[in-house]
This record gives C-alpha cells, structure tokens and sequence, in this order.
C-alpha cells in the first residue's frame, strides 16, 4: 500500500505545474486585454514592446517548470548564439515539448518574448490563447492544397514593415515523428522516394512551403536561420528510441537530458528560389538524419547519447524564471480572494474563450 502511495504520488508530479500554468491563463489575458485596449490608439510598436514583455513573463513561469522544476539537463552543441537576432527556427518535430525547445535557446538569447510559431491550424480553438497566439504574432496554416500562401506572406510583411523583432519558431514535418507510428514513417519514406529524394530514419520528409513563404517574406529583414536539432534522452526496455514524450511524461521527470545542436546558417547561404529551397532543406532535414542515427545508433559506444563536437551545459537561473511565477500567481491569488474577482476569473475562462473562438472564425 505504501508502495502504491509512493508511485501515486510520483506520477502526479505534473499537477503543481498544471495548476498553475492554467490557472494563471485568465490573470495573463486580462492583463493583455487590458494593454490592448489601452495601446488602440499608440503606434502598434509601443503595443508590441509591451506585449513581448508580457509574453516574456508568462513564458518564463512556463520554464520554471520545464526547467527548473524538472531538473532536466540542457546539452547545447555547434553554433551557440548569445545575441538578438531575427531568425527563421527550424527543427524537427517528435514532441507537444518541441515549442518549449524554441524557449529554452530564446532565453539565453535575452529574446524569449519574440518568439512567434507557424501553427498549425487546429490550435487557433485553444481556449484563451487560440486568439492570443495570432495576436502575438502567431501564423495558423493549413497542410497541403489548404495552405493559404496569400494571407501568411500579408501577416509576415505587416511584421516586417512594423519592424517587429522575430523569432520564428517553424517544424517543416508539419506533424510529429514517432517511431510508434509506422505508417506515418512508411508514408513519409514513399513520399520522399517518390520525389527522387533520399529517405530518412529519424525524421520525416519536410514540406517547404512554409519555410519558403517566411523565408521570401522576411529574408532582407534576417540576420540568420537556425537549424536546431533536438534529441529527448532516454530508451525503452529493447533499447530502442522512445516514443514522443507527452507534457505530462516530462514534467513528471521521465526526461534526464536534452541534447540541442544548432547550426547558424547565414540567410546569404539559403537559396531563394522555392525548388532550390526544396533541395535545401530536404539536405538539412539529412543532416539532422545523420546527427540522429549516430546518436541513436553509432557503433562506437563513445560517440552514442551524444551529438558530435563539445557540448555546453547550460543551466538557467532561477532569477529568470521564479519573479514571474511569483508575480502571476501572486495577482491571480489576491483576484480569487474577492468575490468580484472570482466572478471575473469565471467570466474570462467562459467569455474570453468564446469571443476568442468567435475572432479567429471571423478574422484569418
């Protein structure tokens, strides 16, 4: 019976995290609602300064709890950039922990509230941040024929033209990689041998028409694109890689260490045209293939667990990370005490959430 408690009680680790990263959700959007009815009337980059920075905040509670609270162990490898920078981010895909990733480099960076996603289009229903992420800079898009071109080339050039900082977080797979799913790999692996392209092990074909919408779109207002490479440590009982960590499997501390390696590629570097650009990126996603089968599956012991070359560990402050935690649990405490504040901490669950289903149905 002690025995079951222990395990009970280890497995629900995930709650404090949980609790508090939803239940912050309410106090986070009326802040930002607030700022944007205040900010109607300002120049729109004196909205986005400040909503970056509230951005900044709300996303460094969040790795609070995926770093600090987990323990787990950041392995940096290759190119390490210290400084700001406007970057188009691609990576490959296998975990819902992939977009905290893109965190985790933004804030040694001192660039976390830049951070933008391409989405995919079924999030835009998310409850509450559905609506925000679009207003923060976020791009929804649709897969294959679907793919609306016009309207994220309209966004990308708004952003460029408001001189917005970007950090754009794109996965080309558009769908994750598990090695669970065959027929998913199996499909990917027909496609890619179809086009006359090399098939990959560890990673699916990758689509270009995103990369190349944002590429085209931003490539005088770049300095670089990062391509980053992401391995979750850990195997089954056969040895073999693990499928896709799940949030609640990492916050319960089933991931030891994570293992990023970053090459900077300078924008001269990427071709333009959207066929070359093709050739190129179906060449980096081999890249990462190579990186991938070597760290999973090199016969020398010495050069398995690990990407080539010396790798940083990096270790995040808690002075980044805890006054955010504090000061959004502290606000959203002190709106529970009040019962006017619980009316309206109920009130923006139901109707922030269903104004923003209404704006992302109206407006693209």
């Amino acid at each position: 019976m002690l025995l079951s408690l222990v395990l009970h009680t280890y497995s629900m680790r995930y709650l404090l995290p949980g609790v508090v990263l939803l239940g912050t959700a309410p106090t986070y959007v009326l802040a930002w609602g607030v700022w944007r009815l205040l900010s109607a009337l300002l120049p729109s980059r004196f909205y986005q300064a400040v909503d970056d920075r509230l951005y900044c905040i709300y996303q460094s509670m969040v790795l609070f709890f995926f770093e600090n609270y987990t323990g787990v162990q950041i392995l940096l490898y290759g190119d390490l950039p210290k400084n700001k920078e406007n970057i188009i981010y691609i990576a490959n895909h296998q975990s819902a922990v992939d977009w905290i990733v893109a965190d985790i480099l933004a804030i040694r960076q001192n660039a976390l509230g830049h951070v933008r996603y391409v989405l995919k289009d079924g999030l835009k229903w998310l409850p509450l941040y559905g609506c925000y992420f679009s207003q923060h800079g976020g791009i929804y898009v649709k897969r294959s024929a679907k793919f609306n071109e016009k309207e994220m080339r309209k966004k990308l050039q708004s952003y460029v033209n408001a001189g917005t900082p970007m950090y754009l977080v794109i996965f080309p797979e558009g769908t994750r990689y598990n090695p669970g799913q065959t027929n998913r790999l199996s499909a990917s692996q027909a496609f890619a041998a179809q086009q006359g392209l090399t098939v990959l092990e560890h990673v699916l074909t990758p689509r270009v028409k995103a990369t190349h919408v944002a590429f085209d779109s931003m490539k005088n207002y770049l300095d670089a694109v990062y391509d980053v490479t992401v391995v979750y440590e850990g195997k089954d009982d056969k040895g073999q890689r693990k499928e896709s960590l799940s949030m609640t499997e990492f916050l319960c501390k089933e991931c030891p260490k994570i293992h990023i390696h970053i090459d900077r590629i300078d924008k001269k570097d990427v071709p333009e045209e959207q066929q070359s650009m093709r050739r190129w990126l179906h060449e980096r996603f081999e890249i990462k293939d190579k990186l991938l089968i070597e760290f999973y599956d090199s016969p020398d012991p010495e050069r398995r667990n690990k990407f080539p070359g010396k790798s940083v560990n990096s270790k995040l402050s808690l002075k980044k990370t805890l006054p955010s935690v504090l000061v959004l649990s502290g606000l959203t405490a002190g709106m529970l005490m009040t019962e006017a504040g619980r009316r309206l901490y109920v009130n923006t669950w139901i109707y922030g959430t269903l104004l923003g289903c209404l704006w992302v149905t109206i407006k693209p």
